[in-house]
């Protein structure tokens, strides 16, 4: 069998991507490998959100283009929102890659696979939608997977340029989604991540009366899920029924992943958001009200054109009052297309980087109180494997614990396997992370999981996550 490898960068729609690529590879009859110097075909899906996952993504293309002369290499195929975006410049400027695919063309990857093609093959960013049937091999930890429940936005936020990398809304069917549960679920997963640009925003292209609260009821009621887990959703007033899902449903976790981006009135007009800071309080309150044990987690840019020192101060007193429980802050990033760069007021790097780090400082103080209060509680928590920093120290996650960004639980006083849900008391606490001792024999009583006939099983994807989410 001919051999394939492939980078991952960016967010998990992203990835979600790339293990639909995996599928089309093994379909074609090629085994992955851990090793680039061991594959015949590289690919590498980029981000190109913002000037440094750009890098990111231009620095690993190098990387890999290196192994066609050090390693077995002989096609390197570059794809994603960074293959979308510049096309013809990475074309002129890296001869090295070999075939570009775009944002929208993950099953092109078959034709590349089978024999001559096209070295340019980047249609349009609205050609393609995900479905059950797409092939598709997981690459995250065992018992996790994410669900992509729609693809593209029609926001016009001013520092955003994903609508023109994913184009118009574009949602699911729910019972296709549901479909695609079922069959993760027989594959072994007991989490659910659903994912898309704007996931509030779901089902509002459609005619069928699809919406949000339907779909994420519809996806935890499938039997064998334990964990729904729902991530970015616009700060608009969120409905009733969603609230209610999220604060009472025993199969949806009341955690939250919504970016506010700031919390100043002016500085949200720029960035034409459609709303102020009054209504970000509001809608903070209400979900700290009415969804119990919740985890907040949000997106703040800073250094936006036109913020002003007393906007940021705005900010800052902003992200003291709520106490996140998690916060990604981005330093804003100049993209000649998106609306935000014909604007005055440019905030220096050097500013910009100032004001990040002294956010970034109170949020860690923040959440290593928020670690701290779970010293002593009982837990349910996922068990992951082995931890990437100590072999031999397995990790865990509980609900208030997203993959891959949240920190882990490390876990002590027992046995522990893969994709096992099992209960911890939380023995002691770091700015990001805790330490949980076992207290239960053996996991929960469950049906045996049965592995899907059309699962290939997961693979070891390598994965460079620039956490592209600012943009939602």
């Amino acid at each position: 069998m001919k051999t394939v490898h492939f980078v991952s960068l960016g967010c998990p729609k992203n990835r979600v991507d790339a293990e639909v690529m995996l599928g089309v590879s093994m379909d074609s009859g090629f085994r992955h490998v851990d090793d680039p110097s061991e594959a015949e075909v590289i690919v590498v899906s980029t981000c190109g959100f913002i000037e440094d996952a750009k890098r990111e993504s231009i620095d690993v293309i190098f990387e890999m283009a290196r192994q066609k002369e050090a390693g077995r290499c002989e096609q390197l195929v570059v794809t994603g929102c960074l293959a979308q975006r510049h096309p013809d410049e990475l074309a002129r400027e890296i001869p090295e890659i070999d075939h570009l695919l775009g944002s929208s063309d993950m099953t092109k990857l078959r034709e590349v696979l089978s024999g001559p093609s096209d070295r340019l093959l980047v249609g349009a960013p609205s050609d393609w939608l995900v479905s059950a049937d797409s092939p598709r091999v997981l690459s995250t930890r065992p018992g996790s997977a994410y669900v992509k429940i729609a693809e593209g936005c029609n926001r016009t936020c001013s520092f955003c340029v994903i609508p023109q990398l994913r184009g118009k809304q574009r949602s699911r069917p729910i019972a296709d989604v549901v479909r695609e549960v079922e069959r993760l679920v027989a594959a072994g997963v007991k989490e659910i991540n659903l994912v898309s640009q704007d996931t509030v925003a779901y089902g509002r292209d459609r005619s069928d009366g699809a919406a949000l609260p339907a779909l994420v009821r519809a996806v935890a009621d499938v039997p064998g899920v334990v964990w729904t887990r729902v991530f970015y959703l616009y700060p608009e007033t969120l409905s009733d029924e969603l609230v209610e899902l999220l604060g009472h449903h025993p199969k949806v976790l009341p955690y939250i992943d919504m970016p506010l981006q700031h919390a100043a009135d002016g500085m949200l007009r720029r960035m034409r958001r459609g709303h102020g800071g009054s209504r970000l309080r509001r809608v903070v309150e209400r979900l700290r009200r009415e969804v119990p044990e919740l985890t907040f987690r949000t997106a703040f840019i800073v250094g936006h054109p036109g913020e002003t020192a007393e906007e940021y101060t705005e900010l800052v007193e902003f992200v003291k009052w709520a106490e996140f429980d998690r916060v990604g802050f981005f330093r804003y990033s100049d993209e000649e297309s998106a609306r935000s760069f014909q604007l005055d007021g440019k905030v220096s790097p050097k500013t910009a980087e100032s004001r990040l780090r002294k956010l970034a400082t109170i949020q860690r103080r923040i959440s290593k109180k928020k670690t701290a209060a779970l010293v002593g509680r009982e837990l349910d928590v996922l068990v992951e494997g082995p931890s990437e920093e100590h072999e031999l120290v397995m990790t865990a996650r509980h609900g208030g614990q997203a993959p891959d960004i949240d920190g882990v639980v490390f876990l002590s006083g027992g046995e522990a396997s893969p994709g096992q849900m099992r209960r911890v008391r939380i023995s002691q606490s770091s700015d990001y992370d805790v330490v949980g001792e076992l207290v239960d024999d053996l996991e929960p009583t469950e049906p045996p999981a049965k592995r899907a006939p059309t699962s290939k099983g997961p693979v070891k994807l390598r994965v460079l996550q620039s956490d592209g989410r600012a943009g939602n």
